[in-house]
């Protein structure tokens, strides 16, 4: 018997910043929304009226989201790629996951201030990596390995050096 998944949703571990996250996330990204929070009560195990998990929507994926406290950490095994049309779209995201204490990282790759991973990459890359001219796709390659945010601009610029199209 075969099953199938009605949905897969990624669920996210946060310390105690949740909330604050989902808000800032849905701020970032078009067709967005927060969805439910479930939050402590007097029960506990957590302070009445804290938020203890949720959901939101992310350009059309549904996350979820858990309070868990500090036990587990975000790492960069665990990434989502943002594609981009253009370098517009890449300087938005990019811009915005960076603030107020996101970290820049090589070939794309950033943090943000919660710790949670992206890769920011213009779609215009995997067409000049994939160039049938080897020579041609390897520059694009090389340009793109030297970059922290990818430029569209700097890695066409590679390319027409090595071997003008």
């Amino acid at each position: 018997m075969t099953v199938h998944p009605t949905s897969i949703s990624p669920c996210l571990w946060f310390d105690d910043q949740l909330e604050e996250a989902a808000a800032f996330y849905v701020s970032v990204f078009p067709r967005s929304s927060l969805g439910h929070l479930s939050r402590y009560t007097e029960a506990g195990p957590g302070e009445p009226g804290t938020v203890m998990a949720g959901d939101f929507v992310l350009d059309g994926i549904t996350f979820r989201g858990i309070n868990g406290g500090p036990r587990f950490r975000f790492t960069e095994a665990v990434s989502f790629e943002i594609s981009c049309r253009d370098q517009a779209e890449v300087d938005h995201y990019w811009d915005a996951l960076l603030a107020d204490g996101g970290e820049e990282s090589m070939c794309g790759w950033l943090k943000d201030r919660f710790g949670l991973s992206w890769q920011v990459v213009p779609t215009r890359l995997y067409e000049l990596a994939s160039d049938p001219d080897p020579v041609r796709a390897n520059a694009a390659v090389q340009a793109m390995l030297g970059m922290r945010r990818i430029v569209v601009a700097d890695l066409e610029a590679a390319v027409a050096q090595v071997a003008p199209a």
